[in-house]
């Protein structure tokens, strides 16, 4: 599937199950949001989103645990999975997305390298973390972490009964 192929898919998937969805962003920075909310009647399942860009907000609006930020750093699959509970506990959501990552121009300190993405899902209580690495400048990295993200909460909906 192509964008917006996917929002449109993941939109009638939530809808018709009647499940809820919320999302943190840092390094998308609200793009996965704006993609959702393109989709007309996303109302309907989407309780919204926080960018929390900066350690200090993931550990204060999402509850990333300051343990897991200073031992894994905010680019990890720790904090992706923490960021994605914590939406999804403070929206009250059947499903939350955290996405963090080194989109671009750099990499990380440890040497991670750039397009490094992690996303995670939090699904009626239970988390799984996608990672991917896309090098192919900013713009993509963002792209790309969107449609993974996507694609996980297709994949994370159960088939309708």
């Amino acid at each position: 599937m192509t964008q917006p192929e996917l929002e449109q898919h993941a939109a009638k998937a939530l809808t018709e199950r009647g499940l809820t969805l919320s999302v943190a962003e840092s390094c998308t920075g609200g793009l996965l949001s704006k993609r959702i909310t393109d989709v007309a009647g996303a109302s309907k399942f989407y309780k919204g989103g926080a960018c929390t860009y900066c350690n200090e907000i993931k550990h204060k609006i999402l509850g990333v645990r300051t343990e897991t930020l200073e031992r894994y750093t905010a680019v990890s699959q720790q904090t992706a999975a923490e960021m994605a509970q914590g939406i999804a506990r403070v929206y009250e959501t059947d499903l939350g997305i955290g996405i963090t990552g080194y989109a671009g121009p750099d990499g990380g300190e440890d040497g991670t390298p750039v397009g490094t993405i992690y996303i995670g899902l939090f699904c009626q209580g239970q988390t799984q973390v996608h990672k991917i690495v896309s090098p192919h400048g900013r713009e993509q990295a963002r792209q790309d972490a969107a449609d993974e993200a996507l694609r996980m909460i297709l994949c994370a909906i159960p088939d309708k009964d």
